[in-house]
């Protein structure tokens, strides 16, 4: 399969280790901008995303939302002969990334010290649970473990209620995305210098950096911030109201939308009712606020309110699914569901980063590898290995 590699990470070629979502969430961002990833994997089984649901047939979709532009590469790192292809591949990258725990690249004989030997401008990114020098460095992490960690559950779900996971891997992708930014970073540095980089992300440092507006009352005030539901910790009615045929949310940040607020409710009185003349006012007087607006929703329709509401200058929207907001109109705009080759299925939907560089996001056309689909060809052009020899790394089971 032919790949086109222009973009702004054109020529950057990266030695993905990395696995399931932190990591490959961090290299498919790279893939998007036009960097050559190789991925590293299990001969006969594959990055463990690979048998992770929903399926198509016997493929996962998971996978594929996660590993698009990459080529597949089978090398059993349990064997020296399959660690000595790693280490060979290292002076032919840019970037090597892994989401191990810390020390078991080391127990590989691919610690960074062993890597920078081999080349030594090397940018050798680490993606964890909690970075490489944390008293908790060993702990195994997934995303819910950090979510719990993190403080964000704390935050979440109804007022008074239990600590409520987010509903998608945020711990993961946010420590992706501050993994791609940092080699990025690192790779422009280094054509300024001359010298590689390490990069170390932890999880529980990335979901941290992340809720500003919380640490903000805790680091400042002292002030422990609890789920309060949809609405906003300080502001109201910042919060999501029911309507005959879905819920919409709205937000009244100022005196100004309060007011406008109250026109359209065509109840102007009371932006002046001593109840809830100001935000504080409002605050603790919040139910019997909410209980006017959530009465006033339930004669609207959903679509109706929030164009009457987004018409008064009150930023407002509906509460979308998945399926509506994929169906609709700003994403087939935008661009945002795109499709990738596939050798089982021809053609599968796939969202690339959203950023957009001169009006474009990604750069020529997406493929998803099946598993070891890339290993002949990057093991032929990269290590200048014959067919026989590849046969005889195949037959012993190293690739």
């Amino acid at each position: 399969m032919a790949m086109n590699n222009s973009g702004l990470l054109k020529g950057i070629r990266v030695l993905d280790l990395t696995r399931v979502m932190s990591g490959p969430f961090c290299t498919s961002m790279l893939a998007d901008l036009g960097a050559e990833i190789i991925k590293i994997e299990m001969p006969g089984f594959g990055d463990e995303a690979r048998h992770f649901g929903p399926y198509q047939e016997d493929e996962s979709t998971y996978f594929m939302m996660l590993n698009r532009r990459k080529k597949s590469v089978t090398v059993n790192m349990k064997e020296q002969q399959g660690r000595d292809i790693v280490k060979a591949l290292v002076p032919q990258c840019d970037v090597i990334v892994e989401n191990f725990r810390p020390g078991v690249m080391q127990r590989l004989g691919l610690g960074e010290d062993a890597v920078r030997a081999l080349n030594p401008t090397i940018i050798y990114a680490s993606i964890s649970g909690f970075g490489q020098d944390s008293p908790l460095k060993n702990w195994p992490a997934f995303d819910l473990v950090i979510q719990a960690m993190g403080g964000l559950m704390s935050l979440t779900g109804p007022k008074g209620g239990p600590a409520t996971a987010v509903g998608e891997s945020m711990a993961d992708v946010c420590s992706g995305m501050f993994g791609a930014f940092g080699i990025v970073s690192a790779l422009f540095d280094r054509e300024r210098s001359g010298k590689g980089h390490s990069v170390d992300v932890a999880m529980l440092d990335s979901i941290m950096a992340m809720q500003l507006t919380g640490l903000s009352r805790q680091l400042y005030a002292g002030d422990t911030p609890k789920p309060v539901g949809n609405r906003h910790p300080v502001t109201y009615p910042v919060d999501s109201f029911a309507t005959q045929d879905g819920d919409i949310v709205m937000v009244c940040f100022s005196q100004g939308a309060f007011r406008a607020l109250c026109r359209v409710m065509e109840q102007p009185d009371l932006a002046d009712d001593a109840r809830f003349k100001t935000n504080d006012n409002r605050n603790a007087n919040e139910d019997a606020l909410r209980a006017i607006i959530t009465n006033w929703a339930a004669t609207q329709t959903q679509d109706a309110l929030v164009e009457t509401l987004q018409s008064a200058g009150i930023p407002a929207g509906p509460v979308w699914t998945l399926q509506d907001l994929t169906q609709s109109d700003h994403v087939a705009e935008r661009g945002l569901v795109t499709e990738g080759a596939h050798q089982k299925f021809g053609k599968v939907p796939l969202v690339p980063q959203p950023v957009k560089f001169n009006g474009t996001a990604h750069v020529g056309e997406a493929f998803v590898p099946t598993l070891g689909e890339h290993t002949d060809e990057v093991l032929g052009e990269l290590l200048d290995l014959d067919h026989a020899e590849i046969g005889a790394l195949r037959a012993n089971k190293v690739i």
